[in-house]
């Protein structure tokens, strides 16, 4: 019965296609002749094939959910590390290491969420985990960029805040599904509680400067009080909280500034502060319509290439026509991720998937508008493209919640002669 399963043409011909994207275009990457038809981009291209058909087998005959999410997920991997290629062999190999850990982190986090079933009961170890994180990035952090966001042990660096929004998310699900329903202390309303925590994140956000992740998480939360809260007055009077919290960035720090003066206007120092969103909209305009050829730009001009700005190398090597065939993959997850949420019975399920999708969905939008001068940079990554272990592996992890939603839906929808 499994074998019949993973023999289904619904689920052999979208595998079929990803395999001959792969050998295209690491097989192009190979032999153009500035990589000196090096081996070991083949190598890593047989490394992302053997990942996905590892995972995807385990997903179709383990009945591990919906099927088709993760070969898009598998899509944008491997356009990531095919430009990582490109640009430096050694970020595509570490790359690799990390997609791996991060296999392996989906696959605990699905175990883990869709076998525990007090999920709903424990906001305020949510609250705690994030907290505790946040304390451990002010005291023993360092600052990169401007913001103090990463952890460094030995030779690893991480994010905590990718951590810690996967918990909000989950904190903000006890409210929005009505698990959590006791007054805090005997006294405060969830309602209330709910924004007292988002609050007290979002203040350890601003002493760390990382306003990007301020953005992504005071948005999650607009976005479920939009659709659970009722009181439309909740959600005006946090729009326009979110508006000052913005000025007065803008206002007192002075690396938002500058970034906001580059958004407006990058060419009137384009030789030093506007240097990398001009050198970003240089390569977007030289790929035109259908890009310069794999191996025939040039993205090492732009800093950061590897990580905030792979979209901006994507349109260079693959044309606009490959930046939209990025985006509208991004959009078939999201679509697919909300249809799980909506599909989903269990109330506490129905409000994380929602929040899950709503944190990738905005993640993209703010990259890649960043990276096209549509708003003002923030230094996210592009979720499974851009390079960065911390994100890969929350990525992964996030997904791995998702597809057991979707399982536990699947399962509940079965005849009883097939459980």
């Amino acid at each position: 019965m499994g074998m019949d399963r993973l023999k289904s043409a619904g689920y052999r011909k979208p595998a079929y296609l990803l395999i001959l994207l792969n050998v295209l275009g690491f097989g192009l990457l190979f032999i153009n002749k500035e990589n000196n038809y090096n081996l070991n981009i083949l190598y890593t291209g047989a490394a992302v094939l053997a990942l996905f058909l590892v995972m995807y087998t385990a997903l179709v005959l383990g009945r591990m959910g919906d099927k088709f999410i993760m070969l898009m997920v598998f899509m944008l991997i491997s356009i990531g590390v095919l430009l990582l290629c490109r640009i430096n062999l050694s970020y595509a190999f570490r790359q690799i290491i990390w997609i791996l850990v991060g296999g392996a982190v989906f696959f605990i986090a699905y175990f883990v969420y869709y076998n525990v079933k007090v999920w709903s009961k424990l906001w305020y170890l949510y609250f705690i985990g994030g907290t505790l994180l946040f304390l451990i990035t002010l005291v023993f952090g360092t600052t990169v960029y401007g913001s103090r966001n990463w952890i460094s042990i030995g030779p690893i660096s991480f994010q905590p805040s990718e951590i810690t929004k996967i918990l909000f998310i989950m904190c903000l699900a006890c409210y929005t599904s009505g698990s959590w329903s006791k007054p805090l202390l005997g006294k405060v309303k969830p309602k209330w509680a709910a924004l007292l925590i988002t609050y007290v994140f979002v203040g350890f956000l601003v002493l760390q400067r990382d306003w990007g992740t301020i953005l992504v998480m005071f948005s999650i939360y607009l976005f479920m009080i939009y659709v659970y809260e009722p009181d439309k007055k909740l959600l005006a009077l946090n729009i326009c909280a979110l508006v000052i919290i913005g000025l007065l960035g803008w206002r007192f720090l002075y690396h938002i500034q500058v970034r906001i003066a580059n958004w407006i206007d990058p060419w009137s120092d384009i030789s030093n502060r506007g240097y990398q969103i001009a050198q970003s909209l240089f390569a977007i305009s030289s790929g035109g319509y259908f890009g310069r050829g794999l191996g025939n730009g040039s993205p090492y001009y732009i800093p950061l290439v590897h990580s905030d700005f792979i979209f901006a190398a994507i349109c260079e090597e693959m044309g606009v026509f490959g930046g939209v065939a990025v985006i509208l993959l991004f959009f078939l997850i999201a679509y697919r991720c909300f249809k799980i949420s909506i599909m989903a019975s269990d109330p506490f399920d129905k409000a994380v998937s929602f929040g899950v999708t709503v944190m990738f969905a905005l993640q993209t939008f703010i990259i890649i508008g960043g990276v096209i001068k549509m708003i003002p940079l923030t230094g996210i990554t592009l979720p499974f493209v851009s390079y960065g272990g911390t994100s890969v592996v929350i990525s992964f992890a996030s997904m791995g919640i998702i597809q057991a939603i979707s399982a536990k839906t699947e399962r509940k929808g079965e005849p009883d002669e097939h459980k």
